[in-house]
């Protein structure tokens, strides 16, 4: 694969406590999944990016949701996420269903001497900033039991941030199995290596857009309802150059066209999201809203609407 090194993972201890959380969580609700999938209408390749109108474009000032007020008609439960017996698992789960789509940080590192490469995906990923553009990346476990991703963020100072689409979403996927040690994701995936400017760190050829970034900071997490524990470690990361295909970009290159993205989202469990459809709203500006905002008596002061 160009010249690039094999991958060396964690010890092997580390690698089965992965694993083992992995089953705990059980993020996969099927039993066979192949069977499962099998019953299920195939991939629709017609499927294009079109503009659609928003579900009520003459919508007025006031009018609230546009669900004509069923959405009004359901009640809410509260949920203490450190309530007694509430595993943390649970949590996990019920956030990553709920916070969604998300963006998928494919984030591939190499070893600060140069002997092995990491390459995996993390949907606990953002831009947060666009001068300097700044990067989040959410790693699941302390510094104590990093995987090779952080360990070899935190040694180098330097990734590469890959957007993921449709045409390589297997071959992303499976960067997230439990191979053996010293097993190649570059080579297992057939992904290719391409060559950055500033960083070490490859980026993936078959990606629309990817980002050459130096870590900024970090900060480690500890649990509330096991304290001592390390749950998680925020990677603050500086986007210094980007890489956009050519038939994506536009001629100012400041537009990646969506319909050549087609990025895929991170949903619940081992669910992804395909973006096929959008809308555009133009943001408001008070003096026209204000036409219609004022005479129907919704321009009022501000107070605790509860």
């Amino acid at each position: 694969m160009s010249g690039e090194p094999q991958q060396q993972r964690q010890d092997p201890a580390a690698h089965e406590q992965m694993m083992d959380g992995e089953k705990h969580v059980q993020r996969n609700p099927h039993g066979n999944f192949k069977d499962v999938e099998a019953s299920r209408p195939p991939w629709s390749s017609q499927g294009k990016w079109a503009f659609t109108q928003t579900k009520k474009p003459d919508w007025k000032p006031g009018q609230g949701a546009n669900d004509d007020g069923e959405c009004l008609k359901h009640e809410h439960v509260d949920i203490d996420p450190y309530q007694d017996g509430r595993p943390a698992t649970f949590n996990y789960k019920l956030l990553i269903s709920a916070i969604i789509p998300r963006p998928i940080g494919f984030v591939s590192t190499r070893s600060k001497d140069g002997s092995s490469t990491n390459l995996a995906p993390f949907s606990y990923t953002q831009v947060v900033n666009h001068d300097p553009p700044i990067f989040i990346v959410g790693y699941a476990g302390g510094f104590d039991k990093a995987k090779d991703s952080l360990k070899n963020l935190v040694d180098t100072k330097e990734c590469t941030i890959n957007i993921i689409s449709e045409h390589f979403i297997e071959a992303a996927n499976a960067t997230s199995v439990n191979a053996p040690y010293g097993i190649s994701e570059w080579a297992l995936t057939g992904l290719t290596p391409a060559p950055c400017k500033d960083v070490k760190a490859s980026r993936v050829k078959e990606a629309i857009f990817s980002v050459e970034g130096r870590l900024m900071n970090t900060q480690e997490f500890e649990s509330r309802a096991t304290p001592g524990k390390k749950t998680g470690v925020l990677a603050v990361i500086e986007g210094v150059r980007f890489w956009a295909r050519d038939d994506a970009i536009n001629a100012d290159r400041n537009l990646i066209d969506p319909a050549i993205l087609r990025p895929m989202s991170r949903l619940g469990g081992i669910t992804y999201g395909r973006l096929l459809e959008g809308i555009e709203l133009p943001r408001p500006e008070w003096d026209e809203l204000k036409k219609e905002a004022e005479p129907a008596g919704l321009a009022k002061p501000k107070r605790d609407e509860q």
